[in-house]
């Protein structure tokens, strides 16, 4: 019983896609890919007979003979080659032990009826607005994806399901938006046991949109693909500050940057005419790949590394294709090369990115010094400032020599005695005492300062520290005080 369900079901889709005709990509390369490309497909070490499924000029290249004829299945020698009862010419050969079931046969005797359209790798194809399919309850159409999901339904002879809640609703709407479930403001305001109107719906929806939150949420899946950490990746993983690139992400989603845009900045951001500060920031993409200052590592097999983890990035990110896999080799299905793939990696190893990263938070990379919104302004205006104030000095200096040098010229011992303090001087010293003296009118014209150690073996007994100064006017004794030093 429930293998003749499994059939029932696999019958159902089978007659679904003969319906709505074939698509190379969808249905017939699958089949190609399994079964015919290892000895027809990108490697030329395996190929036979030079003979490409994978490319249209295989298919269609009337100088070695068309294996497909457009429109006329039975005139077509790869349709001729599968239903053939001669075991030298059937494809794929028994040796193979690949053979094509009858349903994969149909689909491409389909395939070649319908013209044989050809499509390239689905990743490299324009995106086209497909005409919305014919329904039969379209009152519930409220929107333009409505018609597919209604048509997916009504032909597996399902209906839609009852509409949710006003509660639920926005739960769900407010998780896919911002990734949080509603806020209690929100939860009074739309919450209830009436469904919520379209026209509530809408109001919502543009209410989160404006949401700090709903860039968070969308850049949190963004920068899974670039890769993105806090962190080197490997040795030591220390920190590394890449913040600023991951709030750029954030601020690009809140302010609906076009995607083109967004992707012009990352990859070449630095390569714009005056690029900005947040140009220069979103290039942090190009840094995100994991680092090492692992000692035992080679360096250029380091900086290889690094090229390569951008030409992944870049083919998985942008491309739709696993371009990694070129790395060793002609790509096995996708198309591109060896040589593709390290021309492509030759734009990545023109970078300033050191071998190794130091375990410093810059990675021993170019950096960019990015002041807080607040400092912003401040920061712009520091360079012209010390710029200003350097000249200044420079300026002073230039000018004080030659007065310098007439006050030289003329300096002598006594004049400069004239300049020294001889009243209330102290000296401070660790761990021992100090006298202290104040010159009084009619003293000696020369002073003497002990300093005695507070504990024996500091210095030498009976030694002295003497200071000479001019007599400010004498006295007959000095007043003299002890107290702990505390210098």
């Amino acid at each position: 019983m429930h293998r003749s369900f499994c059939i029932a079901l696999f019958l159902t889709a089978a007659s679904s896609t003969l319906a709505e005709g074939v698509s190379f990509n969808r249905d017939i390369r699958p089949i190609l890919a399994d079964a015919c490309f290892h000895c027809h497909g990108p490697d030329p070490g395996t190929r036979k007979a030079d003979l490409r499924l994978d490319t249209e000029g295989g298919f269609f290249d009337p100088n070695s003979g068309p294996t497909v004829v457009k429109g006329k299945p039975e005139d077509s020698p790869l349709y001729q080659r599968l239903v053939t009862t001669d075991k030298d010419d059937v494809m794929p050969p028994p040796e193979s032990h690949k053979e094509l079931k009858p349903h994969e046969i149909d689909l491409l005797k389909t395939w070649i009826a319908e013209g044989a359209p050809w499509q390239p790798h689905w990743s490299l194809i324009p995106p086209t607005r497909p005409e919305p399919p014919a329904v039969k309850d379209s009152a519930w159409v409220k929107s333009p994806i409505d018609p597919f999901v209604l048509a997916s339904l009504e032909s597996a002879g399902l209906k839609p399901a009852p509409e949710a809640d006003a509660f639920t609703l926005l739960r769900r709407i407010s998780l896919d938006v911002t990734g949080l479930p509603p806020s209690p403001e929100l939860v009074t305001r739309y919450g209830g046991k009436k469904p919520l109107s379209d026209t509530q719906v809408a109001e919502l929806i543009d209410e989160l949109l404006k949401s700090p939150a709903y860039g968070v949420h969308r850049a949190r899946y963004w920068l899974d693909a670039a890769r993105y950490g806090d962190t080197h990746g490997l040795h030591f993983d220390n920190y590394r500050e890449m913040w600023p690139y991951r709030d750029w992400v954030v601020s690009a989603f809140n302010r609906n940057l076009p995607f083109d845009q967004f992707t012009l900045e990352q990859i070449a951001g630095d390569l714009l005419p005056n690029p900005t500060t947040e140009q220069l920031i979103a290039t942090g993409f190009q840094r995100c790949n994991i680092t090492t200052n692992e000692g035992g590592t080679i360096d250029e097999e380091n900086l290889a590394n690094y090229a390569a983890d951008r030409v992944q990035t870049l083919g998985w990110v942008y491309m739709g294709l696993t371009t990694n896999c070129s790395q060793c080799h002609d790509h096995k299905f996708d198309p591109i090369t060896q040589k593709d793939y390290y021309s492509l990696a030759a734009f990545f190893r023109n970078t300033t990115q050191g071998p190794k990263d130091g375990n410093t938070k810059d990675g021993k990379g170019p950096a960019l010094v990015v002041p807080s919104e607040e400092d912003a302004p401040r920061w712009k205006v520091l360079p012209q400032e010390i710029a200003a104030a350097t000249a200044t000095r420079e300026q002073r200096r230039k000018a004080a020599v030659p007065e310098f040098n007439q006050w030289l010229a003329g300096a002598t011992p006594d004049a400069l005695d004239k300049d020294l303090p001889t009243k209330d001087l102290q000296v401070h010293g660790p761990g021992f005492l100090v006298a202290r003296w104040q010159a009084r009118p009619g003293a000696d014209a020369e002073t003497r300062w002990h300093l005695r150690p507070r504990r024996s073996g500091r210095f030498r007994k009976g030694s002295s520290l003497q200071l000479r100064g001019l007599d400010q006017g004498g006295s007959q004794r000095p007043k003299r005080r002890r107290h702990r030093a505390h210098g």
